[in-house]
């Protein structure tokens, strides 16, 4: 499970919690221009826009869970089981696209979500993994830049591209689900409670925080994109970017997952194993670790963009511990 956001504040930030109960090798990496994107059925892309995100490096390839490119372009990938569903048949007429190579085919190619639309528009994802020893994730799929939001589904029904508005991504249920899901909590408020119980009864409230009673505090998809949605659309900060950056992660933060909050049958347990945060001023991208809860920032215009090869950053997983005595 996890959870993506889109927020700008005044600059744009996208990101997102990756809720997983095991590693997936994950570094963050940085695509330099010249690194030459092949594809399985499309044709090679050797010169492209540059791009940052955590991704497994396997086979000097970037198995992007999240990227955002130099235009400031973003796009996740969110689990979606049960519901994800990808041709097993390639279709002449379009660009025949496998999951694991849709991030990289939009950020290569795309400046912005209208961009990224009539790509989309011109794809057809198939069912083609990237080894027989790694099955097809069942994604959907979180685009947006400073302008506003997409989310992509496909499923049997048939592969859409819808605006997100709210600029929250979540699990399943679908996503028509969860824009549908939010109306039954348009009551809610950040502001002090009032009183429309009764007019005649003196009820005042007795605590701050009154007014998003009901607010749903579980860590299921639709409640936490019911939460996600809430805190981000409340949102205040400063107007400077380290402002902006605590404020995302924080965010982020109303949202993970602590060990033993949600166990799986096979006695497992489900974790926010990292958040992370990437600032299109800068192209900045932040993380932090379930282990290690100070910020980590890695400048994607410091590298040589130029270069040909995967720049690869190890996650820092050790807690850093300020001590002062």
């Amino acid at each position: 499970m996890c959870t993506s956001i889109a927020l700008n504040t005044p600059d744009f930030y996208f990101g997102r919690n990756l809720d997983l109960e095991c590693s997936f090798g994950e570094q963050v990496v940085i695509t330099p221009r010249r690194y030459p994107f092949r594809f399985r059925q499309a044709e090679e892309i050797p010169r492209h826009f540059a791009m940052i995100g955590m991704a497994a490096p396997i086979d000097d390839y970037p198995l992007y869970a999240e990227a955002m490119n130099e235009k400031g372009l973003a796009m996740a990938g969110l689990n979606f089981p049960g519901n994800a569903w990808y041709d097993p048949e390639p279709r002449p007429e379009k660009q025949n696209i496998s999951p694991f190579e849709l991030i990289p085919w939009v950020l290569s190619q795309c400046e912005n979500i209208h961009q990224a639309r009539d790509l989309l528009r011109r794809t057809h994802l198939i069912a083609l993994p990237f080894q027989k020893d790694y099955p097809l994730s069942p994604l959907h799929w979180h685009i947006a830049d400073e302008s506003g939001s997409l989310t992509l589904e496909a499923t049997q029904r048939s592969m859409e591209i819808m605006d997100n508005p709210v600029g929250v991504l979540t699990n399943n249920p679908p996503f028509d689900f969860h824009l549908a899901n939010l109306r039954q909590y348009q009551h809610l408020s950040a502001l002090q409670a009032e009183n429309h119980f009764a007019a005649g009864l003196d009820l005042a409230p007795f605590s701050r925080g009154m007014g998003a009673i009901g607010l749903p505090g579980d860590l299921s998809s639709p409640s936490r994109f019911i939460r996600a949605a809430f805190m981000k659309w409340n949102s205040c900060c400063e107007s400077t970017a380290d402002s902006a950056v605590s404020q995302f992660f924080h965010l982020l933060s109303g949202v993970a997952m602590p060990r033993g909050s949600v166990r799986l049958e096979n006695g497992q347990m489900e974790i926010t194993r990292y958040s992370c945060c990437m600032q299109k001023k800068g192209c900045i991208f932040y993380y932090t670790t379930y282990e290690n809860h100070q910020l980590t920032a890695v400048d994607m215009l410091k590298e040589n963009l130029d270069s040909h090869k995967l720049i690869c950053y190890p996650l820092h997983r050790a807690q850093s511990l300020r001590r002062e005595n």
